[in-house]
């Protein structure tokens, strides 16, 4: 089988040759660290015996981006406006691999988001892709591997609003001036179901997914209750348009502790969610245990387990052994590999997933 004959046929429950699974890469600090274990990126690939996907995410940026601005700048740190608008303070060395502080975010009033809507969020395909838009999505479309579109950022009804605004400025909107924040809402669901029109008359995806990150370690960031109010029916908006449209697989991406939100978002039509950090008590078993095959699930395994060694990794994997037989489950680590993760463990843990796919 292909890789998208594969994916296809496990995220319908049905027969295959063997079970796919996917690597979400190292941060860069590790790739460091492996550099120093023996790694050559010239003789190993660190997706080696993983199955291959072709995933779009950069489509969904403000366009045109910010103009990079260093504001201030010492021997450790750098506060600078990046690509999204956002002044923010990271780590000169290694920034990807820890998180930034954000100082300022590039909307505050209405006035100011209809501005930065009217200028930077333009459905313009030719702007966002190329001039030959349409035949890259051809070429695509042909290859044989899943197709899948991620909204990354800047589609969804939570996180690309905290981009605009900030974490607290939203959350207190949400009180303060929830019409502000429906106006908002409603903005980017127009603006996903511009995008994705065009670019299902040239091809159809085999999934397409929205960003959120709403959730931290024990809850998520506003109550069940507001997002059933407010986000349910702009997600459903643009899951009936895009499962009208051919497009199989609605997915999410959330990290933090996510479950409290799973009824909500799967009466809006997503079918499918990552990465499940176990860290935050997302368990993949359960979740499939609580809510059936209806909900098809991605990621799952504990990346901390990688750092304990083959021991810790074998038993990792036997936990989940039962939901990759299953199928409707593609497993990856639950996000990036850390730096704790020695090259040895890796390699380790690509080995036995692979035996175990098999």
């Amino acid at each position: 089988m292909t890789d998208l004959e594969r994916f296809r046929a496990t995220m319908n429950y049905q027969s295959v040759d063997r079970r796919p699974f996917w690597v979400w890469g190292p941060w860069p600090e590790t790739v460091d660290r492996w550099k120093l274990e023996g790694y050559d990126e010239a003789e190993f690939d660190y997706g080696a015996g993983a199955d291959s996907a072709s995933i779009y995410g950069g489509w969904f940026f403000p366009n045109p981006p910010f103009e990079r601005e260093v504001v201030h700048e010492d021997d450790e740190h750098i506060l600078y406006v990046n690509h999204e608008g956002i002044l923010l303070r990271e780590l000169k060395n290694h920034p990807l691999s820890s998180m930034p502080q954000f100082v300022k975010f590039p909307v505050e009033t209405r006035e100011e988001f209809r501005k930065f809507w009217k200028e930077r969020m333009r459905p313009d395909l030719t702007e966002r892709i190329g001039p030959d838009w349409q035949r890259q999505l051809r070429e695509i479309r042909e290859l044989p591997h899943p197709f899948i579109i991620i909204s990354d950022r800047w589609g969804g009804f939570f996180g690309p609003i905290r981009n605009l605004l900030g974490v607290e400025r939203l959350c207190m909107l949400f009180h303060d001036d929830p019409a502000f924040v429906e106006e908002m809402m409603d903005a980017d669901a127009d603006f996903i179901i511009a995008m994705m029109s065009q670019i299902l008359d040239v091809a159809t995806p085999d999934a397409y997914a929205f960003w959120e990150d709403m959730a931290y370690n024990t809850a998520p960031l506003i109550s069940p209750e507001m997002a059933r109010r407010y986000m349910l029916p702009r997600y459903k908006r643009v899951t009936e348009f895009l499962t009208g449209r051919g497009v199989k697989h609605i997915v999410l991406d959330s990290d933090g502790r996510i479950d409290s939100l799973i009824p909500i978002w799967l009466d809006s039509g997503i079918n499918c969610l990552y990465p499940f950090e176990v860290q935050c008590g997302m368990d993949v078993l359960a979740v499939r245990g609580k809510y059936g095959r209806d909900l098809r699930i991605w990621g799952g395994v504990d990346k901390r387990a990688l750092a304990k060694g083959p021991r810790a990794i074998d038993a990792e994997l036997a936990r989940l052994r039962p939901l990759i037989e299953e199928g409707g489950y593609i497993p990856h680590t639950d996000h990036s590999i850390p730096p704790d993760v020695s090259f040895a463990n890796y390699k380790y843990y690509v080995k036995r997933m692979e035996e175990i796919c098999r």
